[in-house]
C-alpha cells in the first residue's frame, strides 16, 4: 500500500488522504479519504457551500494526480452535506464545479445529509474510488 499525499500540502494528522493499492496486471486501486473544502495547509478560503465543492474537487484531483490518476479513473464517489436543502439550491454552480474539474464522467455516486462533519466550517466532504489500469501518469 502506498500513502498518497501531496507534497505542498499538510501533513494529516491521524489519517490519510489517499491509499494506493497494486492489483492484477498493472492496474491499481486508489481510495481517496473523505475530502473535504479547506486547501492544501488545511485553511478554509470560503464558507459558500458552491466554493467548498471546488476545493474538495480540486484536492481530489490533486490526489488523484500524486496517484497517476485522473479524474476519468474515478468509479465511485460518496459524498456527504450537511444541508440538504443548501446543496439542493447549489446544483448549478455545483454542476459547473464538477464539469470543470471532473468533467463529463459520472460515476455510481451517493449524496447523504450527515447531522455534522468533523471540521466544524466544512459544509460537504466527499470519498474517492478510482481504478487506475496500465502506467498512466498523466492527468486531465
Amino acid at each position: 500500500m502506498e500513502i498518497l499525499q501531496p507534497s505542498d500540502w499538510t501533513k494529516p494528522r491521524g489519517y490519510a488522504n489517499g491509499t494506493m493499492i497494486a492489483v492484477e496486471a498493472g492496474s491499481r486501486l486508489l481510495f481517496i479519504g473523505g475530502q473535504i473544502g479547506w486547501n492544501g495547509q488545511q485553511q478554509f478560503d470560503s464558507d459558500d457551500l458552491g466554493e467548498q465543492v471546488r476545493q474538495t474537487l480540486e484536492n481530489i484531483v490533486a490526489v488523484l494526480n500524486e496517484g497517476g490518476a485522473r479524474p476519468s479513473d474515478i468509479v465511485r464517489m460518496n459524498w456527504y452535506v450537511k444541508d440538504k436543502q443548501e446543496y439542493v439550491a447549489a446544483y448549478p454552480v455545483i454542476g459547473e464545479h464538477y464539469r470543470t474539474l471532473i468533467g463529463r464522467h459520472f460515476p455510481s455516486m451517493t449524496a447523504v445529509q450527515v447531522a455534522d462533519l468533523i471540521e466544524d466550517r466544512a459544509k460537504v466532504e466527499i470519498e474517492v474510488t478510482a481504478v487506475v489500469r496500465g502506467t498512466q501518469q498523466t492527468s486531465e
